[in-house]
């Protein structure tokens, strides 16, 4: 082996050992808790994980600060669980208000109208409203 594909290999694993740690860190965080990192995130733990194509997407609610930490475990929960996107994730600071946090639930494609419709049902039976669909590539 090379020493440029040595240093490759030892890159890419610090970088999973650091994304390893984020997760631990991220699984009890509470979002009222944080400025210093500005997203938590979930990432799904169960049933078939579907990558995410080039044509991923997200859902996006904005959410009141003092109502955050209690969504985002219920969002977290239903992430693990498999029962929204590949991974969720939630803002700590506001994006242009303080009073404001970004909650985000991630689809692995955007095409699949189907998906899509199935993790925006199960926000907004969690009773988010406003949602707001965006493709990573516009259409």
């Amino acid at each position: 082996m090379s020493r440029d594909e040595q240093s490759r290999d030892f890159n890419l694993d610090l970088i999973q050992m650091v994304q390893r740690a984020r997760m631990l860190h991220d699984q009890s965080a509470r979002p009222s808790d944080y400025t210093s990192v500005y997203w938590i995130e979930a990432k799904r733990q169960a049933g078939d994980t579907q990558a995410p194509t080039a044509n991923a997407g997200e859902w996006r609610a904005t959410l009141p600060a003092d109502e955050v930490d209690a969504i985002w475990e219920r969002v977290k929960s239903l992430t693990a669980r498999g029962e929204l996107g590949y991974k969720s994730k939630v803002s700590t600071q506001g994006l242009t208000n303080r009073d404001e946090r970004l909650l985000c639930a991630r689809t692995y494609d955007a095409g699949d109208r189907a998906d899509v419709e199935r993790v925006g049902e199960a926000l907004r039976a969690l009773g988010l409203h406003g949602l707001e669909y965006v493709a990573d590539k516009p259409a």
